[in-house]
């Protein structure tokens, strides 16, 4: 199972297939025919502000841009579960500042998923921590 961070999700329904890396591409489309791929409510969150406060554009009112992009990837969104949440907040803020971070490490660690990120500080995070998985999307 893959857990994609925001801007992976992203990257991958705009197909820009610039940023994302080959083997990459080949992990989601394994996962996608395998009905494998999950964003999580954080990422639902963060596609909307992001549009809010616009740093991104999208073509559509976000809500109907999220649903749309759900049907057409074969993406689910997972569970935000309490124990994910508690999970989220007994990883100190010194290791991961950002709370919706520390609630996608946690969500990934759950789920048992492999991570997709570009993101460096959860790149590190994730390898000193030795969990979740992580994979590096621009590879």
């Amino acid at each position: 199972m893959l857990l994609l961070d925001t801007h992976v999700w992203l990257w991958s329904v705009h197909g820009d297939s610039r940023r994302i890396g080959r083997r990459t591409r080949q992990l989601l489309a394994r996962a996608e025919s395998a009905e494998a791929i999950r964003v999580s409510p954080v990422t639902l969150f963060e596609v909307t502000a992001l549009h809010t406060q616009g740093r991104i554009r999208l073509t559509r009112p976000p809500d109907q841009w999220i649903r749309e992009a759900l049907e057409a990837g074969g993406v689910r969104v997972a569970e935000l579960s309490p124990r994910i949440a508690i999970d989220a907040g007994l990883i100190p803020r010194t290791a991961l500042a950002d709370p919706l971070d520390r609630l996608l490490i946690a969500t990934a660690h759950h789920l048992e998923a492999t991570f997709l990120t570009s993101d460096t500080f959860l790149l590190e995070y994730a390898g000193k921590a030795g969990h979740p998985r992580v994979h590096n999307a621009t590879s």
